[in-house]
């Protein structure tokens, strides 16, 4: 018999600015890790040992990073040595696949309480560098499937916006529209109850620094474009050039994690489950377009839970870039007004393997400000694959 998976509670760290001199550059991205898990079982007054795994999302698993950071971050968070854990990547996704991983072992019976998460320091372990450390990971094989190669995520997010006909002052209103979601939140002390401060050298961390009030669609239509190279003009001269900075996702370092439990051992344990599991879905899609993925990951996920997208109370599509978002929108009718309703990654930031849980913490915690039954989650991935989860409020 299928048990259910509850959600008992979402943290995060505030979101730094991804590179040298920002706020939380000067952590140890283990430190990082290790202080969301201690929060969240403080919090809960829970015994770490009773924690049957930790699953943590990191992308560039490489440096401060590397050699497993889950269990290196358990052991610097002081939780007994007989708690496990491990890493996972699915790139963009890493932490959401943490969670479906927990709550599926939670379903199976295979674990009781799990803590899933994830963690990225863009500013101690840049974009790409697991990638330069030890040869290309194309390989011939791979090569003779693509001869002229794949693309960068800025230039898949420029054909994204060519395909579904996105202007760039589309796509300039959409950026400032998610500061001006996102300050507003931050404003209203929305995000104050699953905020984890951040110790540093320069004082303590509280805020989301990566939010800028007062964005504009003017101030951004300034903004050159950031993926434009004689090389990629040359083979796609049909695009416009209108991704910018300001219409991409910042650079970001934060943690994340989310308590996952057996609805019976919450109980058990005298903790009230806020949410239950609905519904999962993962899906490959074009790697060239590549962030086109949770479109069809949307179609499989509704059709799994028989819900329709109207059924569904907000939705979360990562914004790894403007036009993500909107293409998603676009194609599936979706209702503006339920869409990132308190911002998203380009106010927000998208430190990638801990983007998962943040915005898994900011649906819930919408569902449960308005009253919202259920939430849709979904995040592009790298290589071109995409995560959806349907979660039910309780």
């Amino acid at each position: 018999m299928t048990r259910t998976a509850v959600i008992v509670d979402v943290v995060r760290t505030p979101s730094g600015r991804g590179k040298p001199g920002g706020a939380l550059s000067g952590v140890h991205p283990v430190d990082l890790a290790a202080g969301v898990l201690c929060a969240i079982v403080e919090r809960n007054g829970l015994d770490p040992v009773l924690v049957d795994d930790v699953m943590l999302g990191c992308v560039s698993q490489v440096g401060e990073q590397s050699m497993n950071i889950a269990r290196q971050a358990v052991l610097a968070a002081g939780f007994a040595e007989s708690v496990p854990g491990t890493t996972l990547d699915r790139q963009c996704g890493s932490s959401q696949q943490a969670v479906h991983a927990a709550a599926q072992a939670v379903m199976a019976g295979a674990a009781d309480i799990v803590i899933a998460g994830g963690v990225e320091s863009m500013s101690r372990v840049p974009l790409g560098a697991a990638a330069s450390v030890a040869g290309s990971p194309w390989s011939p094989g791979l090569r003779a499937r693509y001869p002229e190669g794949l693309v960068g995520q800025g230039v898949s997010a420029e054909l994204i916006a060519a395909r579904w006909s996105l202007g760039r002052a589309d796509l300039d209103a959409y950026a400032a529209r998610s500061h001006d979601r996102a300050a507003a939140a931050a404003s209203a002390g929305f995000f104050d109850s699953q905020l984890v401060p951040v110790a540093t050298d320069a004082g303590l961390v509280t805020v989301d620094e990566t939010v800028r009030p007062g964005t504009t669609a003017e101030r951004l239509a300034g903004l050159a474009p950031a993926f434009r190279t004689d090389e990629m003009a040359a083979r796609f001269p049909e695009l416009e050039w209108r991704i910018t900075a300001g219409t991409s996702s910042p650079l970001t370092d934060g943690a994340s994690a989310v308590l996952i439990m057996s609805e019976e051992r919450a109980i058990a344990l005298g903790l009230v489950p806020r949410a239950r599991f609905h519904a999962f879905a993962v899906v490959g899609d074009d790697p060239l377009l590549m962030l086109t993925g949770p479109i069809p990951a949307t179609r499989r996920i509704l059709e799994r839970s028989g819900l329709r997208l109207d059924d569904i109370d907000a939705y979360e599509v990562n914004e790894a870039f403007a036009s993500v978002p909107l293409a998603w929108a676009a194609e599936l009718g979706a209702d503006d007004e339920r869409l990132n309703p308190r911002g998203g990654a380009i106010a927000l930031g998208h430190a990638l393997g801990s983007s998962g849980t943040r915005l898994l913490g900011t649906l819930l915690a919408h569902l449960e400000a308005t009253g919202g039954r259920f939430g849709l989650q979904t995040m592009c991935e790298g290589g071109g694959m995409a995560n959806a989860t349907v979660i039910e409020r309780l």
